[in-house]
């Protein structure tokens, strides 16, 4: 990832909800006109993966508070 996306999405990170959603369905948008290669299985493997372990500690935070 270079560091402009990465830049990109701290500065994601630090809007309120309501701009997140905003700006992700924009974004899902103007890539639909993208000519995007499918997913490897790695691809899928990996995000499923980092998305169960992010499900996991809010769960995990949700039970501390």
């Amino acid at each position: 990832m270079t560091p402009s996306v990465q830049q990109m999405l701290h500065s994601f990170d630090l809007l309120p909800e309501a701009d997140k959603r905003e700006l992700a369905l924009e974004i899902l948008r103007r890539t639909l006109s993208l000519d995007l290669p499918p997913p490897s299985d790695e691809e899928l493997v990996l995000n499923a993966e980092a998305l169960f372990l992010e499900l996991d500690r809010r769960e995990a935070h949700d039970e501390q508070s």
